[in-house]
């Protein structure tokens, strides 16, 4: 019978690694928080669209937003293309961040076509980012300003990016739904 607890005990030692305690677990890293803010300029832009953002999205170390584009207007609009975005700091200072077209761990770019939006309608965007830190120190945006078309006037939208080292958003194109 004592061989047998002694065996038993061995065993134990052995599946759980030799008697050796577990790795502490990872701290998780910090991220601002900015005061929400409202969108700049709020309301209906004199182009007849305004944009929003959806919450932050999450999966494995990427992140992501929906911006989703509304037709306040009285007249059909139509956007070719990507949004134009720029990633700001906590003090509202543009960030050094590249800005790529395509698709991303976290969405599926449907390519640029020519994408018409009825009043009160919508078109959708993602902008991704992947929270890598590897040399140097990780960077955190807290705004994201958004101009539906080259030209058209900014608004700016909170929106926490931890980008960790990574200085790099990949943005997909205005389309009425997002593909997967």
């Amino acid at each position: 019978m004592l061989g047998k607890a002694i065996l038993t005990v061995a065993t134990a030692l052995a599946v759980a690694g030799c008697g050796e305690p577990p790795p502490p677990p990872p701290v998780p890293p910090t991220v601002h928080t900015p005061d929400p803010g409202p969108v700049v300029p709020a309301g209906c832009l004199d182009t007849g669209v305004t944009v929003k953002s959806g919450p932050v999205e999450a999966a494995l170390g990427h992140r992501a937003v929906v911006l989703t584009l509304t037709n306040c207007g009285t007249s059909p609009r139509t956007l070719t293309g990507y949004p134009e975005i720029r990633l700001l700091d906590k003090e509202k200072r543009p960030m050094n961040v590249a800005v790529e077209h395509g698709t991303s761990y976290m969405a599926i770019d449907p390519g640029v076509s020519a994408q018409t939006v009825q009043p009160g309608g919508t078109l959708l965007s993602v902008v991704s980012w992947s929270n890598t830190v590897t040399v140097g120190s990780p960077e955190a945006g807290a705004y994201v300003t958004v101009a539906a078309a080259k030209g058209d006037p900014e608004q700016r939208i909170t929106v926490d990016t931890d980008l960790g080292t990574t200085g790099k958003l990949t943005l997909t194109a205005w389309n009425a739904k997002l593909k997967n």
